[in-house]
C-alpha cells in the first residue's frame, strides 16, 4: 500500500508572529510542503507572517488561489482546484501544512479543503491557533466573559444584525469592514459606547477605535468589533 502524506491545517494567529504556537512551528518545520493562500495581486500574508517565526527556505511553497466572489459556484471552483493541488502532493507521500490566519476552526477555508481531502481518503490534522478576537481582547485590555456571561461570535454580515446585537452578553462581530452599517445598528440600540473596533490586529497598520471613533466606513477585511455590555 502506498504511503500518502498528511494534510495539516495550521493556525498561525492573527498577525503577530510571536503568537504562533510552538506546535505550529514544529508542524511547519516537519512538513516539506507549505500551502499558502494567495490574493489576486499575489500577496501571501499568512506566509509572510510564518516566515518571521520559521525558516521556510527549504520548503516547497504551494500557492492557493481563493476567491471572494459572491457566486458560490466560483468559490467552490477555487476550493476544488486547491484541494486537487494539495491532493497531488499528498498522493506523492509529502505532508502538506496549510497556513491559516487565526484559528483553523473559525471561518477558515481549511474546513472546505479538509472535507474534500478527507473524502478522498487522506488523513487530516488541525493545529489550533490564537483566534483574532482573543488577541483583540488582549489589545483592548478587556476580558470577553465573566462568570456566566455568554459570548457570541458572529459576522457583521449577519442578515439580522439588530437581533444579533440584542443577544445577552459579549458580541464579537468579525469581518466588520463595512462599519457604517454596524455603527448605525449600534447607535439605534444605544451600544456604541460599549463597542470597540480593531483592524489589522498585530499587523502593520493596526488601528484601535473605541466607540468606533475615527473608524472609516470601510475598515478592511481584517476588522473586528467587540461589543461588551
Amino acid at each position: 500500500m502506498a504511503i500518502t502524506g498528511v494534510f495539516y491545517g495550521v493556525g498561525i494567529g492573527p498577525g503577530d508572529p510571536e503568537l504562533i504556537t510552538v506546535k505550529a512551528v514544529h508542524t511547519l518545520q516537519r512538513c516539506p510542503v507549505i500551502a499558502a493562500p494567495r490574493t489576486a495581486n499575489g500577496n501571501m500574508l499568512a506566509l509572510d507572517i510564518a516566515r518571521q517565526a520559521v525558516d521556510l527556505g527549504e520548503k516547497t511553497i504551494l500557492p492557493l488561489d481563493f476567491t471572494m466572489a459572491p457566486d458560490p459556484a466560483d468559490r467552490e471552483d477555487s476550493h476544488r482546484a486547491a484541494a486537487e493541488a494539495i491532493a497531488r502532493e499528498l498522493a506523492a507521500g509529502r505532508d502538506v501544512a496549510m497556513l491559516n490566519l487565526g484559528d483553523v476552526a473559525l471561518f477558515s477555508t481549511f474546513g472546505h479543503l479538509k472535507k474534500r481531502l478527507a473524502a478522498k481518503g487522506f488523513d487530516t490534522v488541525m493545529v489550533p491557533g490564537v483566534p483574532s478576537f482573543c488577541a483583540i481582547a488582549a489589545r483592548l485590555g478587556e476580558t470577553l466573559t465573566d462568570g456566566d456571561t455568554p459570548l457570541h461570535v458572529l459576522t457583521a454580515a449577519d442578515a439580522d444584525l439588530d437581533r444579533a446585537l440584542r443577544l445577552p452578553g459579549t458580541k464579537v462581530l468579525m469581518k466588520s469592514g463595512r462599519t457604517a452599517k454596524v455603527r448605525q445598528a449600534l447607535e439605534e440600540q444605544g451600544l456604541l459606547d460599549h463597542a470597540a473596533l480593531v483592524t489589522n490586529c498585530g499587523l502593520p497598520g493596526e488601528a484601535v477605535c473605541p466607540g468606533l471613533e475615527g473608524a472609516p466606513d470601510r475598515a478592511g477585511y481584517f476588522s473586528t468589533i467587540v461589543v461588551k455590555e
